[in-house]
C-alpha cells in the first residue's frame, strides 16, 4: 500500500506543479465568465449579424402581390420580370434573392434563388410569413372571419409546471433541469475521456522511454496502474473543485453589469437540489474515470506510440459516444423512459445517461443505488481485465497488438 501512495503522490505533483495546469485552473473560470458574457451581449444584437437581405417577388398566382412583409434585414420588391432576366441580377449581388411562386403553389414548391445558400431565418421568415397569407386567403374564400380568428388565436394558454412535495408545491423548473442535466452529461463525457487519456499517455511516455523496466523491478503492475489512476484521479478532483471555486470569486468580483447572465443563471439553481446532483455527479466522474482509465492505461501498455491507440479505444468508447450523443438530443426529452432507465444501470453509459435523470429529480432511490452499485462492480471487474493485460502488454515493445493477443496475454499466468 505504500508503495501505491508513493505512485499516487507523484503522478499527482507531477502534474499540479505544471505551468500548464496552473495556467488552465486560473484562465478557465475568466474564460468561462467572459463566454457568458460574450453569448448574452451576441443573443441581444444577433439582429446586427445578418446582413440586409433583399428578395424579389415573381407572383404567378397573384395571391401575395403586397402581402409580404418587410422584416428587419429583409425587404421584399414584387417584380413583373421574368424569371430569366431577374436571375442575372443575382450574378454581382450575393444580397439578393428571388421567390418564384407558381400558380398552383399548393402542388409545386415554391422556388427561392439566391446565389449563396440562404440562412434558415431568411428562409423560415418567408415560409411562416407565406403560409399565414396562405391560410388567410383559405379562410376568406370559405367566408371565415379572419378578424375574429385572430382575436381567438391571441388567447394563450400558459403552463406553470409545478412539482408536489410533501412540504408543499414548488416551482419544477423543467428548463433549468434539462439544462443542468445536459451539462453535466457533457462535463462527464469530457472529464473521462481528457483524463483518461492522461492515463494511457503516461503508460505510453513511460514504456517508451523504458522507464517502465526500472519501476517494475520495484512494484508490481497492478499497484503501479492503481496508482497512476488514482493520482491522476485526484488531479481532476483539485481541478473540478477549483474552478467551482473561482467561478464563484469570479461571479462576485466582476459586478452586475459584467456577470448579470451568471448572477441569474446562479439564481435558477437554488431551485434544484445542488447539493444531492454534485454528489452524484462526482460519485459518475470518480466511478466512470476509474472504470474507463483501467481499460485506458491496458490500452496504454499494448502500444509503442500513440498512433497505435485507435484500433482499441473506438470500441472502448463507442458505448460512451453513443450514449453521450443520445443524452444530448433524445434522453433529456424522456429521462424517465425504458431507454434511459436501462443505459443509467448499464456501467459503461451510467455515467452520462444517470446524470441526464438527476437533475429531473425522478430517479427512484433503488434505480440508483443499483446503478451506483453495478457502477462499483464494474469497475473492480475492468480493473481486474486491464490489470492482468497490463502486467504483461508493459514489457512488450516492438510488437503489434491485436485482439486476439491481447486475449493471450489475459489468460497468461503469473
Amino acid at each position: 500500500m505504500k508503495k501505491v501512495l508513493l505512485i499516487i503522490q507523484r503522478e499527482y505533483l507531477t502534474r499540479v506543479r505544471k505551468k500548464a495546469f496552473l495556467v488552465m485552473m486560473l484562465v478557465v473560470p475568466v474564460l468561462i465568465a467572459g463566454m457568458t458574457k460574450l453569448i448574452a451581449y451576441v443573443a441581444k444584437d444577433s439582429d446586427q449579424v445578418s446582413k440586409p437581405q433583399t428578395v424579389k417577388v415573381i407572383d404567378e398566382s397573384h395571391l401575395f402581390e403586397g402581402k409580404l412583409k418587410n422584416a428587419k434585414n429583409i425587404q421584399f420588391i414584387p417584380t413583373d420580370e421574368t424569371l430569366d432576366k431577374a436571375q442575372k441580377g443575382l450574378a454581382d449581388n450575393e444580397d439578393l434573392s428571388i421567390l418564384v411562386i407558381s400558380k398552383d403553389y399548393s402542388s409545386k414548391p415554391v422556388q427561392f434563388l439566391s446565389k449563396k445558400k440562404p440562412s434558415f431565418a431568411l428562409t423560415g421568415e418567408v415560409e411562416n410569413q407565406m403560409n399565414e397569407i396562405a391560410s388567410t386567403n383559405t379562410m376568406l374564400a370559405n367566408h371565415i372571419d379572419t378578424a375574429l380568428l385572430n382575436k381567438a388565436k391571441k388567447n394563450k394558454v400558459s403552463i406553470n409546471a409545478l412539482e408536489v412535495t410533501d412540504a408543499g408545491t414548488k416551482d419544477a423548473d423543467v428548463g433549468t433541469s434539462m439544462g443542468v442535466g445536459v451539462a453535466c452529461a457533457i462535463l462527464i463525457y469530457m472529464s473521462l475521456f481528457i483524463y483518461g487519456a492522461q492515463v494511457m499517455r503516461g503508460v505510453i511516455e513511460e514504456k517508451t522511454n523504458r522507464i517502465i523496466e526500472v519501476i517494475i523491478s520495484s512494484v508490481k503492475p497492478f499497484q503501479l496502474m492503481l496508482g497512476k489512476i488514482i493520482g491522476v484521479g485526484l488531479v481532476g478532483l483539485t481541478q473540478f473543485g477549483a474552478w467551482i471555486i473561482l467561478s464563484v470569486i469570479v461571479t462576485k468580483t466582476m459586478g452586475n453589469n459584467a456577470s448579470g447572465g451568471i448572477m441569474g443563471a446562479l439564481q435558477t439553481l437554488q431551485h434544484i437540489p445542488f447539493g444531492y446532483i454534485l454528489f452524484c455527479f462526482m460519485f459518475y466522474f470518480l466511478s466512470g474515470y476509474l472504470l474507463y482509465s483501467a481499460l485506458f492505461a491496458a490500452v496504454g501498455s499494448a502500444v509503442d506510440s500513440e498512433t497505435e491507440t485507435q484500433q482499441f479505444m473506438f470500441p472502448i468508447t463507442l458505448p460512451l459516444l453513443f450514449t453521450y450523443l443520445l443524452s444530448v438530443t433524445v434522453l433529456f426529452r424522456a429521462p424517465d423512459s425504458p431507454l434511459a432507465v436501462w443505459l443509467s444501470m448499464i456501467p459503461f453509459t451510467a455515467p452520462v445517461a444517470m446524470m441526464i435523470r438527476v437533475p429531473f429529480g425522478g430517479v427512484p432511490a433503488w434505480q440508483l443505488g443499483l446503478s451506483m452499485g453495478l457502477m462499483v462492480i464494474g469497475f473492480v471487474c475492468t480493473t481486474y481485465v486491464a490489470a492482468r493485460i497490463y502486467r504483461v502488454g508493459v514489457l512488450m515493445y516492438g510488437k503489434k497488438a491485436s485482439f486476439k493477443e491481447l486475449a493471450k496475454w489475459f489468460f497468461y499466468k503469473e
